[in-house]
């Protein structure tokens, strides 16, 4: 793994934001992001750096992804309790007593109203979901990252649902602390970045809501990288050439990882909870950053083309 011969240059779209994460480059420019710790979603206008708040589905939204019919969908991961580092907000990770567990919620983003879709597939309970991407089908694929007790821990699981609520599929189960999620260009492939291993996995997806287990202990996929340091891997973007991009934590930056899982590039950034990126712009080349641990969201030109997803807005 190599470092960026050069500092990463960026502006700062947005600041003081209470923990920021899952942005959604919208077409006005404008992009929307959760604010984990105020549970609430709001919209960042980068031109005039003012900030609207969209909804406020309380607990802990975390990634969103814009729907078939123009609404975001949303992992709201149930609630987490903050710390105050020295001037920077962590989360704690172990699971708040009162923690209700998770749902996943449609949010019309023009009246702000919230729907609860999912809070559990069959039995199962979901315990905190993390992040989602739709396919072209118009499913989603979404992280339940599992919970974190004092001497315990829940193991995670890949999930797939119709945004209508009509059905919910666990496609995978038994992975450590499932994070990020995203689908290759031509949607063959589904990725999985792991925060606690710092790796990412990957499928091949035979359809809707169904993937090509290997049968490996666990449900883990075939490994396409690790970061190789100490580091904590989080949310993922894909870009055009199909590289996953994830972002990393304590080794605050963007992990830049080929398809064909060849050298990766880390790209350091200021901050050392760095959660989250999506590809925005006339061109898709712009890479929005929430960098959670300072409240910021960057902007910084990225050397290809992000991918264009299944929905926007």
């Amino acid at each position: 793994m190599s470092d960026a011969s050069a500092p990463v240059t960026f502006d700062e779209v947005a600041t003081g934001l209470r923990f920021p994460e899952g942005p959604v480059w919208c077409g006005d420019g404008s992009v929307l992001l959760v604010e984990m710790a105020l549970g609430r979603i709001s919209r960042v206008r980068p031109d005039t750096k003012t900030l609207e708040v969209v909804a406020e589905p309380g607990g802990s939204p975390n990634g969103l992804a814009v729907g078939p019919d123009g609404a975001l969908y949303v992992c709201n991961s149930g609630g987490w309790r903050y710390h105050d580092l020295g001037g920077m907000l962590v989360p704690d990770p172990l699971v708040p007593d009162d923690h209700p567990g998770g749902r996943i919620e449609r949010v019309d983003v023009d009246t702000g109203e919230v729907q609860v879709l999912y809070d559990r597939c069959g039995e199962h309970p979901l315990r905190r979901p993390n992040d989602l991407v739709f396919d072209h089908h118009g499913g989603m694929w979404f992280t339940d990252h599992g919970r974190t007790l004092e001497r315990s821990r829940d193991l995670g699981a890949v999930y797939w649902a119709r945004p209508d609520g009509s059905e919910i599929r666990e496609v995978i189960f038994g992975l450590d602390t499932p994070n990020g999620i995203g689908l290759s260009p031509d949607g063959d492939r589904l990725y999985v970045a792991e925060t606690n291993t710092a790796r990412v996995w990957w499928w091949p997806v035979r359809g809707p809501g169904e993937v090509e287990l290997p049968g490996m202990i666990g449900g883990r996929g075939n490994l396409l990288a690790a970061f190789g340091g100490l580091a904590l891997f989080d949310s993922l973007a894909v870009d055009a050439a199909g590289h996953v991009v994830v972002a990393t934590i304590l080794a605050g930056g963007l992990t830049d990882i080929p398809p064909d899982g060849g050298p990766v590039t880390h790209l350091p950034l200021p901050d050392p909870v760095v959660t989250n990126v999506c590809f925005g712009g006339p061109d898709r080349r712009d890479a929005y950053v929430t960098c959670s641990a300072t409240g910021r969201l960057v902007r910084l030109r990225w050397p290809r083309e992000g991918l264009e997803l299944a929905h926007a807005r």
